[in-house]
């Protein structure tokens, strides 16, 4: 079961990390405000299975996510 949960959490983070490089373009910054709770909610699905490479995965869409809208000025 937890291999599943793990598996659907990276499945999130896969789609979230395209909206999230896409949103590394200047113009287009206002895609990370998809990718953040795409990225939320994989990492809430990774921490209900046993492993971690879904969750940190997830965690790491996040950072990328939010670290471009700060420096942008979206976020903070």
């Amino acid at each position: 079961m937890g291999l599943i949960v793990n598996l659907i959490s990276i499945f999130v983070g896969l789609v979230a990390l395209p909206v999230a490089l896409v949103g590394l373009v200047p113009f287009f910054g206002l895609a990370n405000y998809l990718a953040i709770p795409l990225a939320i909610v994989g990492a809430a699905i990774g921490m209900l299975s046993g492993y971690r490479s879904g969750r940190n995965f997830n965690l790491f869409v996040l950072v990328v996510a939010v670290i471009r809208l700060i420096l942008g000025g979206g976020l903070l």
